[in-house]
């Protein structure tokens, strides 16, 4: 694998600490601004319909700047972003600073899987993807515990300077490792638009809202479920913490290995297993080591999806990815905020710290739906490429005739 995509994968390191590690310090930003649980979920949501909104606006912005100096820019976004939250004084400034930062997630991942998928040979884009994305992966098993540890002993506020840090870090990266690229020519807005008007993309995205919001329903309340409903000690959340990354390293790796072999076939088992493991969650919360081991299994479904997923969108829309590439990491956050939000709705409704696990199973359950019907679409429409030969073929006798007459 070429070295410039260690350089994405320390972008996409400190991107996912800041993502995942609000996390695990939701009782403590609470209690700092005298706000609920519940309410300092916002921090998940906002972030999340951050990045929705964020990724199609830069990366229309990215269609007119060469990606390297597109992707330095975001890091420096990202950076503006995470110091704000550091040393905000009140919660709705917080918010505010967790926004600003979203605003660079999704054009990241989105502009760097083009980036990624461009460095290797076609049969290895999936591969070159999830490399990118062990980055975001790693960061819940390092950059989550630890700053999930750093924020409990030393205050949150610690934590987020030293994500702002990490992105400092990937920024420089960046700018040494990734080649210089040029604006790609001839690509117009109406071409990356037009990407949209493909129903297998639009349904590729769906999936991603529906299968990923099912990791989050859960994961967002991880820590109140697992410290309220199983028994843990504050202290446990950090470990926790990595298992859930460990799984999420896991699966991310298998899926890259496999998207570009059988793609669907692993969306199916993946999302399956993953809606079937939501459910279970709910009685197995009650048990550390069942609790431990779920957690786990959450963590490694849920990105074994985000390979074959990302891949299938720049493979239909391979002749302008940049905007629906953006626009799918969107959508992994518009499924974490609807997510989050459901979950929030359950809790507040006396339901219980388990009850968003039965929130993700059915969003899970419904994203395979999903992946049966565009699998049916897909073997009862022709390739765009078959029915262009086909009408080529049509013609060729017609004009042999009209040259007869």
């Amino acid at each position: 694998m070429p070295l410039a995509l260690l350089a994405l994968a320390i972008g996409a390191f400190g991107i996912g600490t800041t993502e995942f590690v609000i996390m695990g310090l939701l009782p403590e930003v609470a209690a700092d601004y005298g706000v609920t649980i519940p309410t300092a979920g916002l921090l998940v949501t906002g972030y999340a319909l951050g990045v929705v909104l964020g990724a199609p606006v830069m990366a229309v912005l990215g269609t007119r700047i060469p990606r390297k100096r597109m992707l330095m820019l975001l890091m420096g976004l990202f950076v503006v972003g995470n110091v704000l939250s550091a040393l905000a004084p009140s919660f709705g400034l917080m918010l505010t600073g967790r926004v600003v930062a979203s605003l660079a997630h999704g054009a990241f991942f989105g502009i760097g899987s083009v980036v990624a998928a461009g460095l290797v040979a076609p049969e290895k884009k999936a591969g070159a993807i999830a490399m990118m994305f062990t980055g975001l992966t790693v960061a819940n098993v390092v950059g989550v515990p630890f700053g999930t540890f750093l924020g409990q002993s030393a205050g949150w506020r610690a934590t987020f300077l030293v994500v702002a840090g990490l992105g400092v870090l990937g920024l420089a990266g960046i700018a040494r490792l990734v080649p210089e690229q040029p604006r790609p020519e001839g690509v117009r807005i109406r071409h990356e638009l037009a990407a949209f008007r493909n129903a297998q993309v639009l349904l590729a995205m769906a999936m991603t809202v529906l299968g990923f919001g099912g990791v989050f329903a859960a994961i967002t309340y991880i820590t109140p479920m697992m410290t309220e409903t199983a028994g843990f000690a504050d202290s446990s959340v950090t470990w926790l913490l990595v298992l859930f990354g460990v799984g999420m390293v896991a699966g991310n790796l298998i899926g890259g290995r496999f998207a570009d072999r059988r793609l669907m076939p692993l969306l199916y088992v993946s999302l399956g297993s993953l809606a079937v493991v939501l459910a279970l969650f709910s009685f197995t919360a009650h048990n550390k080591v069942a609790a431990a081991v779920t957690l786990t299994l959450i963590g490694a479904l849920g990105f074994a999806t985000v390979p074959p997923l990302q891949k299938r969108v720049l493979d239909q829309a391979s002749a302008a990815p940049t905007l629906a590439s953006a626009v799918n990491i969107g959508a992994f956050n518009l499924g974490n905020a609807l997510a989050a939000w459901l979950g929030g709705i359950v809790i507040a409704a006396g339901l219980g710290y388990t009850a968003p696990n039965w929130v993700g199973a059915a969003l899970a359950g419904s994203a395979l739906v999903l992946a049966v019907v565009s699998s049916a679409l897909e073997r009862r429409t022709p390739a765009a490429g078959q029915v262009v030969a086909e009408a080529a073929a049509t013609r060729q006798p017609q004009r042999a005739t009209t040259a007869a007459r």
